[in-house]
């Protein structure tokens, strides 16, 4: 990789510190500096790091994405009508390219309990609850994605529960992007007090990827190709239960890399869902810190990718104490000649006894040229543990198919109903109802219209072994 390429975003970072800089908090500006400099030093990774071995991510490297100055300001509420949901009560605060935009948002009535504001916002008597957290869990020592959103954190959602309040409307962030050739870097940071429970919703949205209404001009090009580089934090108090979802909708032809490091303290309960919908590509790195006893963690996730799209999903976690539990199901669906990667690990320390972890990855490969490199791993340091996982790839199973067809199911609908199964294990464990039925639209467009449902070499009709009761039947593609 040229060093031209990260000196491109050292000169970027320049500037950007001379225009914020001085109007943020001594010890926030320290941070930037030395994310920025952690950055220069590391680079981009390339495949030769074994974290990224089937991911190159020379497209991104290669091209010296601008930072946004553009805050949406001709957006609407219609623009953003496909990616909204109608829940009782919901309230919503969105960035465009990064930056907050007020005439889209709506958190003028918060509920009890609720703090949602934006970071840029936080007035300086404040700035000590943020800094006891911001950029303490998310770490950039060895990350040179994390540490290149660091080094430009500027504004992003901080959402503030209080010990023992119980929210009942979902708090939705919304980050859209509507520019090409930028760069933004969205921020999230979650805290959510003891005893308290909360549901938030994170969208990361192009506008350009699907506009329902069609009355609606879209605000961008369709093949608009830009970079999201976001990182959130989640940190729960003792006793707090919170429901997390992440649905990525971003251009197809953008660039979308995400963190999401999660602290979960005693007796704590984090249930988090990620749907990945768009991109060129995407690598979402979701860890989980079981920072004390009695916590349980589920990390759900469902990915669609056709075309030559790639799709890389990295999961850790991190059992430091004894008596918790994790759970975990991923599930993806490729058509064409997708790439998808998937390496999940589940570590257990000497002192975390009595662990119970659990760890499952399901590939649906609907062409003979799509692939997945699986990777299911475990670490193991304890000796009173219950802890297991498995992977299975594969094809439409020829039995269902040839039940439903022989039901006077035509062939095309009776794999959209397959593949409709094999993805409500996931889309049916949402709890906000009309989130769930955003996402049931969604998967029926995909399979429509975006998903490759092609299978030129007949393979769908071969006979297949062992059919499961998802629909999926097991096959040998996999790439370790």
């Amino acid at each position: 990789m040229p060093v031209t390429d990260v000196n491109s975003y050292v000169t970027e970072f320049d500037r950007f510190d001379e225009a914020h800089g001085a109007g943020g908090t001594p010890w926030l500006r320290a941070t930037r500096y030395k994310a920025i400099a952690r950055f220069a030093a590391l680079g981009f990774p390339t495949t030769k790091q074994e974290e990224w071995r089937f991911t190159n991510v020379a497209p991104i490297a290669d091209r010296a994405f601008r930072l946004s100055v553009d805050g949406g300001e001709g957006l609407r509420k219609e623009h953003l009508a496909p990616y909204t949901f109608a829940a009782p009560g919901v309230v919503e605060i969105v960035f465009v390219n990064g930056r907050f935009a007020p005439q889209l948002s709506a958190v003028g009535d918060l509920p009890d309990g609720v703090s949602m504001r934006r970071l840029a916002d936080l007035p300086s008597h404040e700035s000590g609850r943020v800094a006891a957290h911001l950029a303490r869990h998310a770490s950039f020592e060895d990350q040179p994605f994390t540490a290149l959103n660091t080094a430009f954190l500027s504004d992003g959602a901080f959402i503030e529960i209080a010990p023992n309040a119980v929210v009942g409307p979902p708090l939705h962030i919304v980050f859209v992007s509507v520019s090409d050739e930028e760069v933004s870097y969205p921020r999230v940071l979650v805290h959510a007090g003891r005893n308290s429970q909360a549901r938030v919703v994170e969208s990361y949205v192009g506008l350009s990827w699907n506009v329902a209404a069609p009355h609606v001009a879209p605000p961008s090009s369709s093949r608009a190709s830009y970079f999201t580089n976001a990182v959130t934090e989640i940190v729960l108090d003792e006793g707090a239960v919170l429901d997390h979802y992440r649905v990525q909708r971003e251009a197809a032809d953008a660039f979308h890399v995400s963190t999401t490091q999660m602290h979960l303290g005693h007796s704590s309960t984090l249930t988090s869902h990620a749907f990945t919908f768009g991109g060129a590509i995407v690598r979402n790195d979701v860890n989980a810190r079981m920072a004390g006893e009695g916590g349980d963690c589920t990390l759900n996730g469902l990915y669609l990718a056709d075309g030559t799209r790639l799709v890389d999903n990295h999961t850790f976690i991190d059992h430091a104490q004894a008596h918790c539990g994790s759970h975990e199901v991923y599930k993806g669906i490729l058509g064409g000649r997708a790439h998808a990667v998937f390496h999940g690990k589940i570590l257990v320390r000497p002192d975390a006894q009595k662990t119970d972890a659990k760890q499952t990855n399901k590939t649906l490969l609907l062409s003979d040229d799509a692939q997945i490199n699986t990777k299911p791993q475990l670490e193991i340091f304890a000796n009173d543990v219950k802890c297991t996982h498995g992977a299975t790839v594969g094809q439409l199973s020829a039995d269902a198919l040839f039940y439903l067809q022989a039901r006077g199911i035509d062939r095309v609908s009776a794999q959209q109903m397959l593949i409709r199964a094999f993805a409500a294990d996931i889309t049916g464990r949402v709890k906000i109802d009309a989130l769930r039925e955003q996402l049931d639209r969604v998967l029926l467009q995909a399979l429509g219209t975006d998903v490759d449902m092609s299978d030129p070499s007949g393979a769908g009709s071969r006979e297949m072994s062992r059919p499961h009761g998802d629909g999926l039947a097991e096959h040998t593609q996999v790439r370790a």
